[in-house]
């Protein structure tokens, strides 16, 4: 069996629409326009495998490793491609990255006792 489309085979549009079902078991069809909004449907074969994985091991790319026999930074590589594929960017929404000299400048202050432990969680934390 195929799968859904994403694209159409003649001009590669984007909007495509499903407009039948067929049922084997009792031989019925179905025909209209039916909204597909998941954005799962344009999921390759292999992605959705992926992506099915990655739940069944709870997001735990370390238990992913094993199952897969493939190395975080190739798993990484792809749950990246499922994300873009997906329709979002990975990364987009995590706070930017503390340099390191801020970092060591709080820690040192938090060590020194010039800030509370609360106070320095927030600034590392806030970026």
């Amino acid at each position: 069996m195929n799968p859904l489309p994403t694209a159409c085979p003649i001009c590669q549009g984007k909007d495509l629409t499903v407009t039948g079902f067929f049922c084997r078991e009792c031989d019925s069809r179905v025909e209209g326009r039916f909204l597909v909004e998941t954005p799962f449907a344009g999921l390759t074969r292999e992605q959705l495998a992926f992506a099915a994985t990655f739940v069944r091991c709870e997001g735990k790319l370390n238990r992913m490793e094993e199952e897969l026999a493939l190395s975080y930074p190739t798993l990484r590589g792809r749950l990246h491609a499922v994300i873009r594929a997906m329709g979002y960017e990975p990364g987009r929404d995590e706070p930017p990255a503390l340099e390191e000299k801020a970092r060591r400048q709080i820690l040192e202050q938090l060590e020194a006792g010039e800030i509370s432990y609360e106070a320095a969680m927030e600034q590392l934390q806030s970026g």
